[in-house]
Formats: structure tokens, sequence, C-alpha cells
């Protein structure tokens, strides 16, 4: 972006003087709307969650097979959902006001096979592939046993194909893991900020990684190029894929069960409001967008940011999307927050669910790392820094936002947390995090 803009966007956005001065702010969108209204904006419908949904089916006895974590649920890779009490009395103590309603905690951080919210997303659009590669060839069939693909001549097959992908840490894990199991040859563009247990632990399944000295768009960039450069390669896009937003959408219709089978009631009159910390934007808006269809206008999400990172508020308040970075405002992008280190949105994402999200709002590390050690020390909960960013969200509310809403509905509301990574974090790792929180 030319610099002589800035002073004009400065003049535009008088909030944008907040993000560079790196405050915790929040900003509560005024073009938010309903579903009926947000939806055509999208361009994508229950439908198309329906057959990822019914893909992720056909997969899970291969998906039990091959990681047999995911036996008891029937090869489903899904999370627990749970109240959080001991947190929520915590919180309100620190914070100096109660909460009306009640405090939950959505725990794709224990997501298995990957322990990170990138289990749903990376490794269905990973299926998604091996499906139709194996479809085109002749190998399979859809009313197929799909245990067939941990056969050699699926693994041979497979293993002439190559699937490449950028990340800062978690989506390359899902993806990695997966796509080995399957037999592809895989390759991890990791940005700098990616942390090395998780290059180890990608190497130990077989997977290449590359590693950079610069940032997630980078990262992203490089592994693009390489697999233009070989027509058997296919890069998983995290700023731009639909089958990934598709496969993170699916939770919307399970929450609403664990939900119903928790006796939890979400209307009109018994909001959602589920507070979603936000990279690139492909994971939280995939998750809001299958919420909004299960829930309807009764569910609200809002998105949590870094300080150092808050790429899709700066995207969405300007207007610009994917055509701004934090970095032309002279944002370092620089957090400990590492799957959140991301400096230019998803432009599919903010485009498309600008009008379905609600609001948005950043937290600095400080904040994060004392959020991190107050849940480990009251739920005994153990996250990885970027994880905690929506625990912050039901206190950063302001009056405008709270006026929406009247005081029945917020003393019958639930509050969702999703925590989104680091069921998978080494102990050694853990004990870091818990040293920096006190």
């Amino acid at each position: 972006m030319p610099a002589h803009t800035v002073p004009q966007l400065l003049s535009r956005f008088p909030l944008l003087h907040d993000l560079i001065a790196l405050r915790e702010i929040q900003w509560f969108n005024p073009a938010a709307t309903s579903l009926a209204e947000g939806l055509p904006w999208v361009g994508l419908t229950h439908h198309d969650v329906e057959d990822a949904e019914a893909r992720l089916q056909r997969f899970a006895p291969w998906i039990a097979q091959a990681f047999p974590e995911t036996a008891a649920s029937g090869g489903i890779i899904e999370s627990p959902c749970l109240a959080i009490p001991a947190m929520q009395t915590a919180l309100e103590a620190h914070y100096g006001h109660p909460l009306p309603g009640q405090l939950w905690l959505k725990k794709d951080s224990h997501l298995p096979v990957s322990g990170s919210i990138k289990a749903r997303g990376g490794i269905y659009e990973v299926l998604f592939h091996a499906e139709k590669l194996a479809i085109d060839a002749g190998l399979l069939r859809l009313t197929d046993d799909y245990r067939q693909l941990a056969d050699a001549p699926f693994r041979q097959f497979f293993s002439q194909h190559r699937i490449a992908v950028g990340s800062t840490g978690n989506l390359g894990l899902s993806i990695g893991i997966a796509s080995a199991r399957l037999g592809f040859q895989v390759s991890v563009h990791m940005s700098a900020d990616a942390r090395a247990w998780k290059k180890a632990l990608l190497r130990a399944h077989g997977v290449t990684v590359v590693e950079y000295a610069d940032d997630y768009s980078v990262a992203v960039e490089q592994g693009r190029r390489e697999a233009e450069q070989d027509p058997r390669c296919f890069f998983i896009d995290d700023e731009n894929s639909r089958n990934l937003f598709l496969g993170y959408a699916v939770a919307g219709q399970r929450l609403k069960r664990q939900f119903a089978d928790a006796g939890r009631k979400v209307d009109a009159e018994h909001p959602l409001f589920v507070y979603l910390p936000c990279g690139v934007g492909g994971g939280p808006g995939g998750v809001a967008f299958g919420l909004k269809l299960a829930f309807g206008d009764a569910a609200h999400c809002i998105f949590a940011e870094p300080t150092h990172s808050p790429c899709m508020l700066l995207g969405v308040h300007t207007g610009l999307h994917d055509g701004i970075a934090v970095q032309d405002l002279g944002i370092d992008n620089q957090t400990a927050a590492d799957g959140l280190a991301v400096g230019r949105a998803s432009g599919f994402v903010g485009r498309a669910m600008e009008r379905l999200i609600d609001g948005y709002y950043t937290l600095s590390d400080d904040t994060l790392f004392t959020l991190l050690g107050m849940l480990n020390q009251q739920e005994n909960i153990a996250l990885e820094p970027s994880a905690l960013a929506g625990m912050a969200g039901p206190w950063r509310w302001d009056n405008a936002y709270r006026s929406r809403f009247s005081e029945q509905a917020q003393r019958n509301a639930t509050h969702l947390v999703w925590a989104t990574g680091g069921g998978m974090v080494p102990a050694e790792e853990m004990a870091h995090y818990l040293a920096r929180s006190r």
C-alpha cells in the first residue's frame, strides 16, 4: 500500500491511531446484519456444509483406523465443550464486575490428531483432495469402505502426489500429519514464529519442513510458488480456501448437538456469544459461518486478535481487507501468540463474513499470559497463548453493544470461549508459558 495513503486512512479512521499505539481496543461492526441478509455474501450454503459433514462420515472408518485416539468417537474428530465456573468467578474478580450468563469453553485445543482447531479445516481439505484424486483415478467409489485407503495400492498412488502449505504452526501440523498418514509427499513452509517443537513433530511424521526468517505471508507465498512448479503438487491456501472454511463450518451443527445434550438452550431469549481467536481468518470465519447456520441470529460471533497483529480488524474496519497489512501502519506483527501472528487477513473471509461478525477486539501478550495462568490455576486446563484470546471477550463489550440485548437475554446468555490450540504442547514448553504468566 502506498505510504502516502496512510495519513488519509488515519484521517478517515481515527481508531487506527489506537491500533498503531498497540492499545487494547474493541470495535463493534455497525454493518453487522441478520443471517438472511448476510448469507448471500458468503457464496456458500448449508448444503455445502452438509456435503462436508457427509464426506467426513465417509472417511470416519479410515480415520478411526489411522488414528486410534479417534476410535472411541468412531473416527469423528471432535472436542468437548464444558462450563468453566471457577474461571468465570476469577475473571469477574479480575475485571471488577460480574458476567450475566454462563462462561463455557470449547476445547478445540484438545482435538485429536493435531491438538488444535486446525484439525477441523486442515484435515478436511486433505481428505477432500485425496478423495477426488482416488475417484478420478477410478480407485474409489463413494459407496466403498474407506478403510481400504490404508492399503498399499492407495498409499502407492498417493505417494506420487505432493501437498504443500504455508503455516505459523498448527495448520501445518494438521495437514502434515494427515497427508503423511495417507502416503502423500508433504512439505510445510513455516514462518519464523513457528515453534521448534511443532517443526520437530512434523519431521518425526516424515514431513519436509521448510523454514523462513520471515513471517506467515512469506511462507505462504513460497509454498504457493513451489506448488506452481509441480503439476502433481496441491497447495492448500489458508487465505482463500473454501474447503478449509467448510471443514471448520461443520463445527456448528456438532456444537448444537452438544448443547442439546447438555440441556443448554440457544434462541433469541437465550443468546450465544462466541469469542474466536483470529489469525488469517479461515478458522474463526468458518466456525462462525457454521454457528450462524446452526443457531441463526441467536449466535453472535466476536473475533479476538493480538495488539501486534490486528489484521482482520484492520481489513474489515477500513474496508480494504487483504489490500492492507498491519506492517503498512508500522505495526510489527510480533506476538507470542504464534498462531495469530498474521499481518494480512484473508480477503475471502473478510468479505464473506464481515456482515455476520458482531465485533473485534485486541489484547496484549501480557493479557494472554495472565489469562493462561488463571485458566490453568482455576480449571487445570493448559492452553497455548493464542488460545486464550477469546477469554477476555465477555468483558470487552462497550455500552452500545450491551444495549442491543435486554437484561433478561444477558442473564440467559451463554458465553463460549473457543480454545484453539495447546493440547499437544510439550510439558517443558508449557512450563515456560506458566512461568511467564506468573
